[in-house]
């Protein structure tokens, strides 16, 4: 089953990943051993090497979930409350909390974390500057942000541009190439960065061999190896159709994050900490309880 798509309370379209067939079909079924080494690849050299508390936004069914062993709790956030599922079967509660909500009103205390990842999920954003605001939020000050976004300005679109076949990649506006769909020129996401408080520290130019044929004739873990080697070095001019950043919260306070009992905030009022219920947690402002089902917390 593919996509179907939502709505937050503002009315922004949001990808709803529920009860698909994502992992299976993108992942096992077509062959992109590739695309994720050569993600964990960056995501090893970005990744802060441990700490109390790490949000995975996007999480899905928990594709990246064993690079945080170093952090002692690890919030795994999607949409998609059926992928939580699958992921809390096969990782556990011990570390882990799974939360159901969309990113646009996130259910997480103010400096929840001290490190949020958002791997592929920024070309499904619409309303990037809101994102990056509640991500801000979340963060503790001087925590990390490693986000990963499709980039427009990658050679084979230029190549395309060149004999008028493709969208011009220079324009910095994002691109959208399917519905809820899209490519982000580098320096845009930059500056979007910038507004939201957040200090680029490194860019990575990955994917770079990201074609049916170099897959079909080379092993994925070679061209991982040489795709890693080159991350770094062609990162000012971003080849590839994938950038990974990694910026450092530039706001006021101590770099702390709040206890396992303050951890939730209301995404209908903004109300934090929220108490907890009967199988929920409870809102003292608007009286909205959000549920808590099979080990998912449910703020949809």
């Amino acid at each position: 089953m593919g996509l179907s798509h939502a709505e937050d309370r503002g009315t922004r379209p949001i990808c709803d990943y529920e009860n698909s067939t994502y992992r299976t079909d993108f992942w096992e079924g077509r062959g992109r051993e590739y695309e994720d080494l050569v993600e964990r690849l960056a995501l090893r050299r970005l990744l802060p090497a441990g700490g109390r508390r790490i949000l995975d936004i996007g999480a899905g069914f928990g594709r990246l979930a064993d690079m945080y062993d170093g952090y002692e709790q690890v919030v795994l956030l999607d949409y998609s409350r059926s992928q939580l599922e699958y992921a809390r079967s096969r990782l556990g509660d011990e570390r882990f909390v799974y939360v159901a909500a969309d990113l646009y009103r996130l259910p997480l205390a103010t400096n929840a974390v001290n490190t949020t990842v958002m791997v592929r999920v920024l070309h499904h954003i619409a309303d990037v500057p809101c994102a990056l605001q509640q991500i801000q939020r979340a963060t503790c000050p001087q925590g990390t942000f490693i986000l990963e976004f499709a980039n427009k300005r990658h050679l084979k679109n230029i190549l395309r541009y060149a004999v008028r076949r493709g969208v011009n990649p220079f324009d910095p506006q994002p691109y959208e190439f399917a519905d809820l769909h899209f490519d982000f020129h580098p320096d845009w996401v930059m500056e979007r960065l910038g507004e939201q408080g957040f200090q680029v520290q490194q860019r990575l130019s990955l994917s770079l061999f990201r074609m049916g044929l170099l897959k079909r004739l080379f092993p994925a873990r070679l061209l991982a190896s040489v795709d890693g080697a080159l991350q770094r070095s062609t990162a000012a001019l971003a080849p590839a159709p994938s950038v990974m950043v990694r910026s450092q919260v530039a706001k006021a306070g101590e770099p702390q994050v709040v206890g396992l009992q303050n951890l939730f905030r209301c995404p209908n009022c903004g109300q934090e900490p929220l108490q907890p219920a009967a199988e929920a947690m409870a809102c003292d402002y608007c009286g909205t309880e959000w549920p808590i089902v099979n080990g998912v917390y449910l703020f949809k």
